[in-house]
């Protein structure tokens, strides 16, 4: 029951994003193909890694990585930012042109948190939010997030 309960919420926010996307295909040239927009999803997660963190967490070459980049790019949605510290680093930063695209998914993610405010005590929300930290912090290692 649990399994079938929490797959249908990440289904339903995979599904409500995709719905929107492809809504403002119809307003807009689609201008990501399915790949460059996961690995959109990718850069923003790792919080402007490099280049070489970026192709060590999708498990591909650094020279493959760099193709998809400097075609993200080019297309507007990736820009590439100087480290203060070591100056022959580069950090990769979401555009504004694709935070704007990514707010689909951010917006609704807002709405539905409203919800659960509206619905659930303070006490229920704060005891949600535990189970979410310890889920993402102590039952899913495989992922670090900065």
């Amino acid at each position: 029951m649990l399994d079938e309960s929490f797959n249908e919420v990440y289904t339903k926010f995979k599904l409500h994003f995709y719905k929107e996307v492809f809504s403002t295909f119809q307003m807009r040239e689609a201008t990501l193909t399915a790949v460059e927009t996961f690995c959109m999803e990718v850069i923003l997660a790792l919080k402007e890694p490099t280049i070489n963190e970026f192709a060590s967490f999708v498990n591909i070459s650094s020279p493959n990585a760099a193709y998809k980049v400097n075609s993200l790019i080019q297309k507007g949605y990736v820009e590439k930012i100087q480290s203060p510290t070591d100056r022959r680093e580069y950090h990769l930063r979401p555009t504004k042109k694709y935070l704007d695209y990514y707010n689909i998914s951010a917006n609704y993610l807002t709405t539905v948190m409203d919800r659960v405010r509206k619905r659930f005590s303070k006490e229920e929300t704060e005891m949600l939010d535990n189970f979410l930290k310890i889920v993402s912090t102590e039952l899913m290692p495989e992922i670090q997030l900065k």
